[in-house]
């Protein structure tokens, strides 16, 4: 078999973002999934690699390690999950000793103003997990911070809603639909899943 078949092959095949990495792509986009405690980014991490995405995992335990997966000191890939926890249109932080915490840039949770002071997002399509985060408030911030497009739930899904969301939105994006049609279609799939919001300018 040749490259020519091969490619003669896939062009018979269904569509998809995962046939470039059946062609040999080591994947066809990249994510930073930023865990901030929400219990089942490992999970996420698995669900996403099978999609044939790069998937930079970045555990935060610490105000500081969020600055610094977000604030501009790395590349930011296309795609960042928050896999969070999130209330009333703030992201959760856990607390931190005191010894730490006033070496931190802030301590406490992470609402707009901490978002624009510490985030830099330049272009990124960014999608939060953690209930109210999906406050536009909150969206408006992460767009003043850079984001392309920000997605993330208006109310608190159940905990297996924010796993099985940025999958399904993900399972999309694969399937090359852009990031409107893919939130519409999750939008569209049950009354849980139409908390989420997608917020561009």
């Amino acid at each position: 078999m040749t490259q020519a078949d091969e490619e003669e092959w896939l062009a018979t095949q269904r569509p998809s973002r995962v046939r470039e990495v059946q062609a040999g792509r080591l994947a066809w986009t990249e994510v930073d999934l930023i865990d901030v405690g929400g219990d089942f980014a490992r999970s996420l991490r698995d669900g996403l690699e099978v999609f044939g995405v790069r998937v930079n995992y970045l555990r935060v335990g610490q105000p500081r390690h969020l600055v610094a997966a977000l604030g501009g000191a790395a590349p930011i890939a296309p795609y960042v999950v928050l896999a969070c926890h999130g209330d009333e249109g703030r992201i959760l932080m856990e607390d931190v000793a005191d010894d730490l915490g006033r070496f931190q840039p802030f301590t406490g949770d992470v609402g707009p103003d901490r978002v624009r002071e510490h985030f830099r997002l330049p272009g990124s399509v960014t999608i939060a997990t953690g209930c109210d985060t999906g406050d536009p408030a909150l969206a408006d911030a992460f767009l003043d911070a850079g984001a392309g497009a920000y997605i993330a739930p208006l109310g608190a899904p159940f905990g297996y809603a924010s796993v099985f969301a940025p999958l399904f939105l993900f399972y999309e994006l694969t399937e090359r639909r852009t990031p409107a049609e893919a939130v519409e279609r999750l939008r569209a799939h049950d009354d849980e899943l139409a908390m989420w919001q997608l917020y561009r300018r």
